[in-house]
């Protein structure tokens, strides 16, 4: 872990990184391609140390209200926060200027926050998206080993669903030929439903590779599943998208089990609801936010 003075925290689409890197170990995490020009290691945590003050300066400043996004490229409960508490000091921040905020997440740890996150939500909109690809809690410890199972993500949705924080899961991503079973889609799909989620954001049943990511995916394949990383070259080569051969029949599944549910699972559709703040629509019905 290193501290940096950053210059700025939001990004032009109101987007909030507070980390740079992860100590969650994902074998899939995206984040470790080398297109992202992180210039060190990435379980060495960038620690943006003076994030809040530079939020506080940014919406203390803004005429508008609008949705503060945070965990789209490192998680912002990733171990250092813990004891460092910088996320929690954004959300202060955030509900103290009324703005409201999506937070993206595979940990636990947000229920530290969940008075904040709550208070925020009754101000004015706050969204919680949980992470979930696998249902066999012996199987998230390979594939996510150092962050919490699904069963306490599963409760992290049941406690937002208690204190009327909506919840976004997002289902993804599917190692072709490890967690792409109809078994697996139908247990998730059955928290999603028991947790009475807003919306499903998942592309297609499969992932993504390119340099960076890929050598380390391959090499956990290497320690965990030997002999498959040969069959991903056999079928997928180089690509960048590896959808899963069951791609098809699992999307439809996905996409029945929402309709019948009345989950929202066009991506846009869910995109659109995470970024529209309340205000913005302020003359409209109340139910024109709602999926």
């Amino acid at each position: 872990m290193h501290f940096v003075e950053s210059k700025g925290i939001l990004s032009a689409r109101n987007g909030m990184n507070i980390y740079r890197g992860c100590t969650h170990g994902c074998i899939y995490c995206d984040s470790r391609s080398r297109c992202y020009q992180m210039n060190h290691d990435f379980e060495d945590i960038e620690v943006k140390r003076n994030a809040p003050e530079l939020l506080e300066q940014k919406l203390s400043s803004k005429r508008k209200k609008c949705m503060i996004g945070t965990g789209s490229m490192c998680d912002p409960y990733m171990h250092c926060e813990a004891e460092l508490g910088l996320m929690r000091r954004c959300l202060e921040v955030i509900s103290r200027y009324g703005f409201g905020v999506a937070v993206q997440t595979k940990s636990s740890l947000i229920l530290r926050d969940i008075n904040i996150i709550e208070e925020i939500n009754a101000k004015s909109k706050a969204v919680v998206q949980m992470t979930l690809t696998t249902a066999d809690k012996n199987l998230c410890r390979v594939i996510e080993p150092a962050v919490c199972t699904t069963d306490e993500r599963a409760k992290v949705l049941a406690e937002c669903r208690k204190r009327k924080i909506p919840t976004v899961v997002w289902l993804s991503p599917f190692l072709p030929f490890i967690n792409d079973n109809e078994q697996n889609i139908r247990r998730l799909l059955e928290i999603c439903v028991q947790e009475k989620v807003r919306g499903i954001i998942c592309f297609e049943i499969g992932l993504t590779l390119r340099e960076g990511n890929r050598e380390y995916f391959y090499s956990k394949l290497d320690q965990h599943f030997p002999g498959l990383k040969e069959k991903y070259i056999r079928t997928y080569g180089s690509s960048y998208e590896v959808t899963s051969p069951e791609n098809d029949r699992l999307m439809r599944l996905l996409v029945s089990e929402c309709q019948k549910a009345g989950i929202e699972w066009r991506p846009e559709k869910v995109f659109e609801y995470l970024n529209t703040f309340p205000e913005e629509k302020q003359n409209a019905a109340q139910g024109m936010f709602e999926f």
